[in-house]
């Protein structure tokens, strides 16, 4: 080959060689690029960690120290860095628990058989709530462009305030127990606390006296619903002592239902108890068909002519003059008021060799609006 042809063929290689090198940087260019949008894609779509729960989690393991062990450095240390979040001292009734074992307890007692599932429910920081309530109608009327206006009527409001009262659990464990570090110590205590404090409420929501717990609405007087006045609860007879009337039991329902104003009739539900529940459900009407209706869907309520049923089991049962079936708007007519944070004191010398938690948190509840609820009475007027 001539020197000509030699240098013909080594230019050709060289410009492959640099053709291939250009090449290879392109292709590592473009995947470097297409790393770095599929990063960025994973970046976007990832959960972001939100400043509660960067808070919530040095919160949970500084509980779980002091639960187990009464080890409370990690809390103090919470309640001097984070000025937003206090969790108090020993001294003054306890340590607040961590976000999630106060959503488990939270979550308990909304789903709970208690008033607080129909009931309005507000987060107060005082130590009551009051609640204005507007029981006069608002005149209103036609106006013409000559005539004159008519003045409406000044409105009359009733002051109700609902005090907030200390409701307390004291569950304990062994301290063997508390040493396991495979025992869920927070959901145990949860639990405990969330099942005290749900049958605690339950009780007070319906038959509370307002001393050192809330007030029922079973608690006020009741009167025959064509005497009703603010400040009562209005009754309807089922026409027999003690029982439903024999010829047409289902009348008494009915009245009961369309003894309510009809702007509350929209939102209403039945309350009753399990035995009185076991009567009701084989009611029928003039045409044969159950007035009960079981639903469909699990979690959901069963339904009495159309409305739904609230078994709460501290509800009276059916006897001479009880008010055992409440219907109503108990949105409107009860309102649960709390403080929401939950405490908690560990107590390791009262019940040696167990340790014994001393949960507290405040909750009040009162009638909120007298002509939201009606009851029914088993008696004949």
């Amino acid at each position: 080959m001539s020197h000509d042809g030699v240098g013909e063929v080594t230019e050709a290689l060289t410009g492959l060689v640099s053709d291939f090198k250009g090449f290879r940087q392109d292709i590592t260019q473009k995947m470097k690029q297409q790393e770095e949008r599929l990063n960025m894609t994973y970046m976007s779509q990832r959960p972001q960690l939100s400043t509660s729960d960067m808070v919530e989690a040095p919160h949970q393991k500084a509980m779980d120290a002091y639960l187990r062990s009464g080890d409370d450095d990690g809390l103090r240390s919470l309640a001097l860095e984070g000025k937003s979040m206090n969790t108090a001292v020993s001294a003054e009734g306890g340590y607040l628990v961590d976000p999630q074992t106060a959503e488990t307890v939270k979550s308990v007692l909304t789903s709970s058989a208690s008033i607080r599932s129909i009931a309005t429910v507000v987060n107060v920081e005082a130590t009551s709530f009051d609640v204005l309530v507007d029981r006069t109608e608002m005149g209103a009327g036609w106006a013409t462009e000559n005539g004159s206006t008519q003045e409406t009527d000044t409105s009359l409001f009733d002051r109700i305030s609902i005090p907030l009262h200390e409701l307390s659990a004291m569950p304990k464990a062994s301290q063997r127990l508390l040493d396991d570090a495979a025992f869920d110590v927070e959901g145990w205590l949860a639990t405990r606390i969330a099942d005290k404090f749900a049958t605690s409420e339950a009780a007070a929501f319906i038959t509370g006296d307002g001393i050192d717990k809330p007030r029922g609405f079973l608690v006020y007087p009741n009167i025959d619903e064509q005497s009703w006045t603010w400040g009562s609860l209005g009754y309807v007879a089922t026409g027999a002592s003690g029982d439903f009337e024999a010829s047409k039991p289902s009348d008494a329902i009915v009245d009961l239902v369309y003894a309510l104003g009809a702007k509350y009739r929209a939102n209403a539900s039945f309350v009753m108890n399990s035995k009185t529940a076991g009567a009701v459900r084989k009611m029928k009407d003039a045409d044969g068909r159950f007035l009960w209706t079981d639903s469909l869907a699990a979690g959901q309520p069963a339904q009495l002519m159309g409305y739904p049923v609230l078994i709460a089991e501290d509800m009276p049962d059916i006897g001479v003059d009880t008010t055992a079936i409440a219907f109503g708007d108990f949105g409107a007519g009860y309102t649960v008021a709390e403080r929401p944070d939950l405490r908690v004191l560990r107590d390791p010398f009262s019940a040696k060799p167990h340790v014994l938690f001393y949960a507290t948190k405040r909750v009040g509840g009162d009638v909120t609006d007298f002509s939201a609820i009606k009851l029914l009475k088993f008696t004949v007027v």
